[in-house]
């Protein structure tokens, strides 16, 4: 099971790569250069983020700025964490061998 869903992912690179807070114009541009992407898609993607915790944001005049919320260790460390805390004992032992 992927912690992010491959648009999750290629958005939360973007935010993670950048020191500063992104508007959904700002993403939106930089991803429409590799995809096809809507405009309300990006919008709905960071919407998303935001609510589940991964993304920050904060709203500056009319624009919504995005930022991470957690550190791209600290997101796959706690993925890792609560997959293996599923798994019986005997099962998380063969997987930590």
């Amino acid at each position: 099971m992927p912690v992010l869903g491959e648009l999750e992912n290629a958005v939360m690179e973007l935010l993670w790569s950048h020191r500063a807070p992104m508007s959904v114009r700002d993403v939106h541009d930089s991803l429409v250069r590799q995809r096809d992407l809507a405009y309300t898609t990006v919008m709905t993607v960071l919407d998303r983020l935001s609510k589940k915790g991964i993304a920050n944001r904060e709203l500056e005049g009319r624009a919504w700025l995005y930022s991470p919320a957690r550190s791209r260790v600290d997101l796959f460390t706690s993925e890792i964490s609560q997959l293996l805390d599923s798994l019986p004992d005997e099962e998380r032992q063969d997987v930590l061998r």
